[in-house]
């Protein structure tokens, strides 16, 4: 790929022709709010919606995880539109998540709060009414457990598991109750896991978290190239 030199809010960049923008954004040290992001994820899931960024020429703002970079362009972060768009969205999530933040395993390694804190947004609902999910916890997997009401949908368990794994994991049913679950509802237990933690290392709030005592380091390492 030849190189591609363009702005962002006005700072000149350099990358890779094709290159994803929003990784060459964050690898230049420009910050773009995402959760489903992966490196080697091809197409990108772009399920969050929080990556929205304006480029120059075009007529409405687009998420930069799905845009490539190119020769010229001049891609602008934090315009009025993107951050409508970003903030929306980022609000229909925490509708639909279970807030708990006091007694979440995850309360300061969050990446809801992380955005929150960078983009000077509140975890808390301001238009939108809550829409609670009430599904079981699963708790049988001796390392770790699953809480399917803190999932925010991103996909990066499911595609950890289908690289890493033995592919269990996977999205079932539509709409307002799509889940991330195992073949048929099993348990964790019972559903041919190979305890390799994946899921728990990319996983970007508290739904998936380790047991007290078990150690990530090692899972973490496994996926660094993904995220």
């Amino acid at each position: 790929m030849k190189p591609a030199t363009f702005t962002i809010d006005g700072i000149e960049v350099k990358a890779q022709q094709g290159a994803n923008l929003l990784w060459a954004a964050l690898d230049n040290g420009f910050y773009i709010p995402n959760l489903c992001a992966m490196r080697e994820a091809a197409p990108p899931f772009a399920s969050c919606r929080l990556c929205f960024v304006e480029i120059e020429g075009r007529t409405a703002p687009i998420t930069a995880c799905t845009e490539t970079v190119s020769d010229g362009m001049a891609v602008h972060l934090n315009t009025p539109k993107a951050q409508r768009l970003r903030n929306r969205a980022f609000e229909l999530l925490l509708s639909h998540h279970h807030l708990d933040c006091r007694n979440c395993a995850k309360n300061r390694s969050c990446e809801l709060q992380n955005i929150a804190s960078r983009l000077g947004l509140k975890l808390k609902l301001k238009r939108l009414r809550r829409i609670p999910r009430e599904l079981s916890i699963d708790s049988s997997h001796p390392l770790f457990t699953y809480n399917p009401n803190k999932c925010v949908l991103c996909a990066k368990c499911v595609m950890v598991c289908h690289d890493q794994g033995t592919g269990i994991l996977d999205f079932a049913f539509r709409g307002i109750d799509t889940a991330v679950t195992t073949l048929a509802g099993a348990p964790l237990a019972e559903a041919a896991c190979n305890s390799c933690l994946a899921c728990v290392a990319v996983c970007p709030v508290g739904a998936l978290v380790a047991k007290p005592s078990v150690s990530l380091e090692e899972a973490k390492a496994a996926v660094a190239h993904l995220i």
